[in-house]
């Protein structure tokens, strides 16, 4: 998996100098909940990542629930990290891999290109009996410097323009439920973009690990005659999920980060409902 490391490259590889790892964890009902967790025990070496402090930005009219946070306050804080151009990033979570995508995600966009993520992520960790620590990182400071990759993101307009041509697939993330407008547990609007295909992220996982490429290969099989695959969710978290399965098949993507939380903020834009 070229993504992903697993639990015994990470125990064998936790003091390198050159390897800064990070804590993703949290949970949308619960704010503090990935704070708590980290504060409780960690990985060794770990520095904390918040979901809505650190990797994402202030909520506005349009943008979605968690829009990319400021560019160079995050640059600041990955770069007190120790996070370097050349520096090897590990991020992890619970398990699902949600958080550490969307924060494997922002440094790809940000240009970096050694990122990966923990694959089972702490969970895994613990169950191989594997330490854990309070003990707060100190790293010095590296400079990072910025590269956009603009390949790998899409905006409303695009969404919107594009939607409807049939050499491009539009994957929603969500459940079923919520992408048929069953139910709509966060969004103040139930449905889908018309024309998105729905692809449930947590369907890449078997046992809190990303499911072998054979299984993903044949998972996204309908994918392989479209040019162009665009991915989102319900505000750029869990779309990140797909977007790293889709890569470690070799199908490329963009991720529409303002989501379907994004989507609905235009009184114009479409919305459907059921299986349409």
């Amino acid at each position: 998996m070229k993504n992903l490391v697993s639990t015994h490259w990470l125990k064998s590889n936790i003091d390198n100098e050159n390897l800064v790892i990070v804590d993703c964890r949290f949970d949308l009902q619960t704010p503090s909940y990935g704070r708590d967790s980290y504060n409780k025990g960690h990985i060794k070496g770990a520095f904390y990542m918040d979901m809505n402090e650190d990797l994402a930005g202030e909520v506005k009219d349009h943008g979605g629930r968690h829009p990319l946070p400021d560019l160079n306050e995050f640059k600041e804080k990955i770069e007190n990290m120790g996070i370097g151009n050349d520096t090897i990033v590990v991020a992890y979570d619970d398990g699902e891999i949600a958080g550490a995508s969307r924060f494997w995600w922002i440094l790809k966009y940000l240009g970096h290109e050694k990122v990966y993520i923990l694959n089972g992520g702490i969970k895994k960790w613990i169950e191989r009996n594997y330490p854990l620590t309070k003990d707060i990182p100190n790293k010095n400071k590296k400079e990072f410097k910025i590269n956009l990759n603009e390949e790998i993101i899409a905006y409303m307009l695009e969404v919107k323009e594009r939607k409807d041509e049939e050499s491009v697939a539009i994957l929603d993330s969500r459940s079923n439920e919520r992408y048929k407008g069953e139910v709509e547990p966060i969004d103040k609007v139930a449905g889908h973009i018309p024309g998105a295909k729905n692809y449930f992220w947590m369907e890449v996982l078997e046992n809190d690990e990303l499911k072998e490429n054979e299984k993903l290969k044949n998972h996204f099989k309908d994918l392989e005659k479209y040019k162009e695959v665009i991915v989102h969710c319900g505000s750029g978290i869990t779309g990140c999920v797909n977007f790293l399965a889709l890569d470690e098949i070799g199908i490329k993507s963009k991720l529409y980060l303002g989501s379907w939380s994004d989507w609905i903020s235009y009184d114009e834009n479409e919305i459907a409902i059921g299986e349409k």
